[in-house]
């Protein structure tokens, strides 16, 4: 997955609470759609009317927050249902990264695994910055220093996960930070087959 270092551009404000992964993409479109196709279906419900015409008053069809790199929300953003394809169709979409007061548990882990950077704030914060977004002010979000910055306010320092945050400047989801260690697994094996014999499977002749 591309590595995360830092961030910069437009954030769009979606201030609600609750933004379950059904709103993020519908049910519908995870049977009918394979990776890469997520893009033009997420925020389906908000994004267009039932018409299928975009929705003017919807932040994410408007300048400059179209295909904004960041997302400002409120709390438990990405609850519900544990579908994967949620955070997909943010990263297709061209999302980098997302502020919220706090998240889904799954949908949390789920942007670790596909390099999209979850960052909890206070909720004071997190109005001030949506306040600023909506001005047309740029963020700069840097996971190296855990620090957000922009023109229009002073650096906001935030906290994360040190092994997650290595991982996610690396580039490395859990299987691929396992595969570094493939000569330790694999004479771990070769001598647990030795030793217990019995554990594996007989080959077939």
């Amino acid at each position: 997955m591309t590595p995360f270092r830092i961030t910069e551009g437009h954030a769009a404000a979606l201030m609600r609470n609750n933004i379950d992964t059904d709103l993020i993409i519908r049910i519908e479109r995870i049977a009918q759609l394979k990776r890469g196709e997520f893009a033009p279906w997420a925020f389906e419900t908000w994004r267009y009317g039932a018409d299928g015409k975009e929705d003017d008053a919807f932040v994410l069809n408007s300048h400059p927050f179209r295909h904004a790199p960041i997302l400002i929300c409120g709390a438990n953003f990405g609850c519900g249902s544990s579908r994967e394809m949620a955070v997909w169709a943010l990263e297709e979409y061209g999302v980098r990264c997302i502020l919220a007061e706090s998240y889904g548990d799954i949908f949390f882990n789920n942007c670790l695994q596909n390099g999209l950077l979850p960052v909890t704030l206070p909720r004071q914060v997190l109005e001030t910055l949506a306040d600023v977004a909506g001005r047309g002010a740029c963020l700069r979000i840097d996971l190296e220093k855990m620090l957000i910055s922009g023109d229009e306010i002073d650096e906001i320092g935030f906290e994360f996960s040190a092994s997650a945050r290595q991982a996610l400047l690396r580039g490395q989801d859990d299987i691929s930070q396992t595969l570094e260690y493939v000569h330790q697994i694999e004479a771990f094996q070769a001598n647990d087959r030795r030793l217990r014999p019995w554990a594996y499977p007989a080959a077939r002749t």
